[in-house]
């Protein structure tokens, strides 16, 4: 027998970390994940559960303390596994949750650093803010960061050095030239989707591509939501969020399979075969991107 690779156990630790927490039935076995006034939801959401395994009952959780726990279990999952793969990418990262700094969070990050100067332009005049407005104020639920290279680093084990304070002065990728790390992925958590979330999810996202300077960093989406039609508003279409990356892919594949959903099993396809749907196990490689 096979034994199971590193991934398919962090996978399988993060579904536990779900079901011991946010994913639970109500009296009603109707799964948390699930819009209780849809049947075909919930018969997805259930069929995805019974997969996964042994879940508890009880009062399902406020929308609000559900997502942040959400957001919590997926940033953990990525800490730990982005350690097995960084030597695939070597360098400094780190994984945070809800980053402080207020409303001008974002500027502490290398491609959003000039925020923080135009922040205190616009208070210096009013006026500027009717031209420039303020959606820059931008507060990811997960970043990853990605911090810069020390000459002794970048020199290390090479005959001559390869850099000096003479050379590749302007590099944001030398520690020399900056403190700031680089804002590598801007993740956004949805335990559920609805219309509203949807819309907040890609205006974030074309804000990050709107106000950076420099490298784009990966822009995604997590989420939990049982409903095709409902991931395909996100996923589909391009121009703003990179990927969706679903919590139990194959789970929602084989439920709709099972349930006979032969409009929603083609529209999970489309949104595969365009590269607009992943797994949550896809996301740690394709971070490193």
């Amino acid at each position: 027998m096979t034994a199971e690779p590193v991934f398919g156990q962090l996978r399988r630790a993060f579904h536990q970390e779900l079901l011991q927490s946010i994913l639970r039935t109500d009296t009603q076995r109707v799964p948390s994940n699930a819009d209780k006034d849809s049947v075909l939801s919930v018969q997805i959401a259930t069929g995805i559960l019974h997969r996964l395994g042994e879940n508890r009952s009880g009062t399902r959780l406020a929308g609000q303390i559900a997502g942040k726990q959400f957001e919590v279990i997926c940033a953990d999952y990525l800490r730990i596994a982005l350690q097995y793969v960084q030597h695939l990418l070597p360098g400094t990262w780190e994984v945070t949750h809800k980053i402080g700094g207020g409303r001008l969070a974002i500027a502490q990050f290398e491609q959003y650093a000039h925020l923080a100067a135009l922040d205190e332009a616009i208070k210096a005049t009013p006026f500027l803010a009717a031209i420039v407005g303020s959606d820059y104020l931008i507060r990811p639920d997960i970043v990853v960061l990605r911090y810069p290279f020390h000459d002794r680093e970048i020199n290390h084990n090479t005959a001559e050095p390869l850099v000096n304070e003479t050379i590749a002065r302007r590099t944001i990728m030398r520690a020399a030239n900056t403190t700031q790390p680089l804002l590598q992925a801007s993740i956004s958590c949805k335990w559920t989707l609805r219309s509203d979330r949807a819309q907040n999810a890609r205006a974030e996202a074309l804000n990050l591509i709107r106000n950076r300077k420099g490298h784009l960093p990966h822009i995604a989406v997590i989420t939990g939501e049982p409903m095709p039609s409902r991931i395909a508003s996100l996923a589909l279409g391009t121009g703003d969020i990179d990927c969706v990356y679903h919590f139990a892919l194959d789970e929602l594949r084989e439920s709709l399979t099972e349930l006979n959903m032969t409009d929603a099993v083609k529209s999970l396809q489309t949104m595969l075969d365009g590269q607009r749907l992943r797994d949550i196990s896809d996301l740690p490689f394709d971070l490193i991107g």
